[in-house]
């Protein structure tokens, strides 16, 4: 089998650079870099802005903040370029990262660099020419989970990364983070999520692990190769250390199954819809039984989870309804937040 890599196109205006000055300071980490590469620019960037940089005789990744960010929380790339430098001994699935800038000087702020990981990417449906029968589904699917079962196996000093996190007390800190992050982005157009989030704070469970997570866990941050086999895990941006059943919710709360209504699947960004996928119930039980965790208690995760992207999309909502943004994707996001107060309500309403 064989699909279409993930394409890079013209680098849009504000997002460029100064490819030369790049160039020179990459040549003294890089050897055997001789003229300039060709530069080309992911799709995407509302977050951290992907470029591909084309060498005669290789392909290089260089990841950047938004123009105009300094370096701090979800933009920091020193935080994301650590922490792949040190997955990348006990996590192969991590990029091999090759240097980090920190001369503001060279692109006006800090940025890495890293090798690039050939394959396929499986975004909102299958790439054109790409056929996978149940039976392939179900294999991609199981895998995907056990990628993150592997993970979540690391051990966080093996890779350097024992003051990654804040220590205990994770699950306390998301509920509180994210309820502050809604009553802040919230607009008149919306639920209060008081319910929800009264639910979320009396029935938090402790921490039941500490581990590294990547927190943002879905196909299309995922490299495939020609066999579907993973062989490339990306965008590491809010990895840290805490409670792993926190990461399954979040990965769960983007896992859209054939049998969901038709407001849900509007919001599909992979294709868990296909048949032999495994459903969200079954991703569950088969990730706690290899990681040798309850599920008694998995209706707090998956109301979280859903409670999380809806603040992401309200923070996103939000700038569009205050004009700090036109892009029109985002104008009737409102409409989907309401719909995923609901089913939080659904999955309290049955625990």
């Amino acid at each position: 089998m064989s699909a279409p890599r993930d394409e890079a196109s013209e680098v849009r205006a504000e997002d460029s650079f100064d490819t030369a000055a790049v160039h020179a300071w990459l040549r003294t980490v890089v050897d055997g870099l001789d003229a300039e590469p060709v530069v080309r620019q992911f799709p995407g960037g509302a977050s951290n802005l992907t470029y591909l940089l084309t060498y005669p005789d290789r392909e290089l990744i260089l990841r950047r903040p938004p123009v105009g960010k300094k370096a701090a929380s979800a933009h920091d790339m020193r935080r994301e370029y650590r922490v792949q430098k040190g997955l990348k001994p006990v996590y192969p699935y991590v990029p091999t990262v090759l240097g980090l800038c920190q001369d503001e000087s060279v692109l006006g702020s800090d940025f890495y660099v890293m090798e690039r990981i050939e394959g396929t990417i499986l975004r909102n449906n299958l790439p054109e020419g790409m056929e996978l029968g149940a039976g392939q589904a179900r294999e991609l699917s199981t895998a995907l989970v056990d990628r993150l079962v592997d993970l979540h196996r690391v051990d966080p000093e093996a890779a350097g990364l024992t003051d990654l996190g804040k220590g205990s007390g994770y699950v306390a800190r998301q509920v509180g983070g994210w309820s502050k992050r809604y009553t802040a982005a919230r607009t008149e157009n919306v639920p209060d999520f008081a319910a929800v989030m009264d639910w979320l704070a009396a029935h938090q469970p402790d921490d039941v692990a500490t581990v590294v997570i990547h927190n943002d866990w879905r196909f299309d941050n995922v490299v495939l190769d020609d066999s579907l086999d993973v062989v490339g895990v990306l965008d590491w941006e809010m990895s840290t250390l805490g409670d792993p059943l926190m990461d399954l919710g979040g990965a769960v709360a983007y896992w859209i199954q054939a049998d969901d209504d038709v407001v849900y699947q509007q919001a599909r960004r992979q294709p868990t819809h296909l048949p032999g996928m495994l459903t969200r119930a079954e991703l569950v039980d088969h990730y706690c039984a290899r990681m040798g965790l309850s599920t008694a208690n998995w209706a707090f995760y998956e109301a979280f989870g859903l409670f999380r992207l809806a603040v992401i999309m309200q923070q996103i909502y939000y700038r569009f309804h205050h004009g700090q943004t036109t892009n029109p994707r985002f104008k009737d996001f409102w409409m989907f937040v309401g719909y995923l107060e609901w089913r939080c309500r659904e999955v309290i309403g049955g625990a």
